[in-house]
This record gives structure tokens, C-alpha cells and sequence, in this order.
């Protein structure tokens, strides 16, 4: 039987001519037929925006644009608004110690242009936020020698004219007083029924806490006190 051997040349491989930059290649979709859509585009980016705005119905434009404009305005008939304050004096031997009116027996006061009342400054701050007003110190600033040694009842009255003015009532109030000692416990009935007369709310939207700061930095260490105050103001 005769043996017959077949030779066998390598098959040169296709040399790659295209070179390859971008990472991602983006493939038609065949799902898309983009015959239907080459008359509503064009290849200039002017006529490409005329179209897409052709696209877009008039409707749904005019929606847009009200609700842009309207955005930008702030309403002047909400139903209630929330403001939030904070205050905090350093305290110092030789000066009353005042919360929300009231003269607490203590061995140091608030060093302040004013009596220092740090509660009555958080609320008169909560209350013109609520209003979107500057805050006290813009309004009652501490170079005015008007209000050298002034009592902070004069500023709560004048945060409560506002909100008066701006047609708004006291819905509720929640201060909190942060503070290493005196302890507060003795005097929150007091001060609780001073700060409501002056706001002229009933005691009962009104809401007042104390709270140590655990002997931490200087309101721990007896040589400050803060507050906190929320106010939600309701339309009359």
C-alpha cells in the first residue's frame, strides 16, 4: 500500500490594519430603527436643539417655566414656618445671672452687652428666623450704647411685634438650657411662666429643659451657657 505525505503551510493570520482607541465602542441598537428618526434630527447643534424643542409639547414647557419661576419666589401665605436659635455667653464673677427674665442665685453671670439673658436671646433668634429676618445681633447690634445694659424682655417684645406683624402666632416653642451649675430644676416654673407671658402663649406650647454638659470644655467647666431654641410660628 503506497503512503502518501501531505505537506502543510501555516495560513498567514489577517493583519490588523485598525487600530483601536476608544475603550467603549457604542453598537447600534437593533431595536431602535434609526431610519424613522433621521428627519427629526440634524447634524448642526442648532437645528438639534429647534427639534428637540419641537419635540417637547408645549404643555409640559409651560409647566416647567411656571414651576422655575415659581421656585425662586418665597411664599408669603404659608401656613406655619420653623426657626431655630442658639446663644451662648461666657460667664464671669460680678454679673447677674438671668434666664428668661429671671435672676437665678449664682456666684456668675453672663458677660454681655446686655443683661446677658442667654434663653431670651435663643428665642428672640428662633422667632426671627421663623419670620426669615436678620438675627438679634443685626438687629440689636452690641455697639449700640442703646442697649448697653438693656433688658432682653425689650428684644422678645420686638420679635413678637414682628411676628404680630407678620400675621403669626406662637404654635409651640421647645428651648433647651445647657449649663454645668446652677441647677435649673428650682426655677423652671418661673421662668417657664415669664417666658410665656412675655411671647404672650400659653404655658402649655411652651416647653423648657436643662441639661448638664457633663464637665466638658468651657460649658462644663462653669465658664459658659447656651441654648437651644425651636419655634413652630402658625398663620392666624
Amino acid at each position: 500500500m503506497a503512503t502518501h505525505f501531505y505537506s502543510c503551510s501555516p495560513i498567514p493570520a489577517k493583519p490588523i490594519t485598525k487600530t483601536i482607541h476608544n475603550k467603549f465602542i457604542l453598537l447600534p441598537n437593533p431595536r431602535i430603527s434609526t431610519s424613522r428618526h433621521r428627519n427629526n434630527f440634524v447634524a448642526s447643534s442648532s437645528s438639534s436643539t429647534s427639534t428637540l424643542r419641537a419635540l417637547i409639547s408645549p404643555a409640559a414647557t409651560s409647566v416647567a417655566e411656571d414651576e422655575a419661576t415659581t421656585s425662586t419666589k418665597p411664599s408669603k401665605s404659608l401656613p406655619f414656618s420653623v426657626g431655630h436659635g442658639f446663644d451662648l455667653h461666657r460667664l464671669e464673677p460680678g454679673y447677674p445671672l438671668i434666664i428668661g427674665g429671671i435672676n437665678i442665685p449664682h456666684d456668675r453671670g453672663c458677660e454681655a452687652h446686655s443683661d446677658g439673658d442667654v434663653l431670651l436671646h435663643c428665642v428672640v433668634d428662633a422667632i426671627l428666623g421663623a419670620l426669615g429676618l436678620p438675627d438679634i445681633g443685626q438687629i440689636f447690634p452690641d455697639n449700640d450704647p442703646n442697649w448697653k445694659g438693656a433688658a432682653s424682655s425689650v428684644f422678645i417684645k420686638e420679635a413678637v411685634r414682628l411676628m404680630h406683624e407678620a400675621v403669626y402666632e406662637i404654635g409651640n416653642l421647645d428651648a433647651t438650657l445647657i449649663l454645668q451649675r446652677p441647677k435649673l430644676s428650682p426655677h423652671k416654673v418661673a421662668i417657664k411662666a415669664n417666658l410665656s407671658e412675655l411671647l404672650g402663649a400659653d404655658p402649655s406650647v411652651v416647653n423648657l429643659k436643662a441639661k448638664t454638659h457633663e464637665r466638658v470644655d468651657s460649658l462644663g467647666e462653669n465658664r459658659s451657657i447656651a441654648a437651644h431654641t425651636v419655634v413652630l410660628l402658625m398663620r392666624k
